[in-house]
């Protein structure tokens, strides 16, 4: 089943951690589908952003645990996948104007 790409890229992730990443591995950062697979999410990208891919690296990331007053919720938990460009490849996504 082919989906596109942007159901599946929700969106980038730009953290201190992910800018340490990006400067020395050339990795990029993306929250994605709960339901997507590494296959899925490297052809996404691939397709989308005109890069090739050398690895994907997902994880789930749980909810934190909120309180209000003395009610307890949870925020939703997400996906996020860390992908690791080829040798040469550059991604402009995360660069200022």
């Amino acid at each position: 089943m082919n989906r596109d790409p942007f159901d599946i890229l929700i969106k980038p992730l730009l953290s201190e951690k992910i800018t340490n990443l990006r400067d020395r591995s050339n990795c990029v950062a993306f929250k994605v589908s709960l339901d997507a697979n590494r296959i899925e999410i490297r052809r996404a990208v691939e397709s989308a952003l005109k890069v090739k891919v050398e690895s994907v690296n997902v994880m789930n990331v749980l909810g934190k645990r909120k309180r209000q007053g003395r009610f307890l919720g949870r925020r939703a938990s997400w996906k996020k996948a860390i992908i690791t460009l080829k040798e040469g490849e550059k991604l402009d996504l995360y660069e200022s104007a």
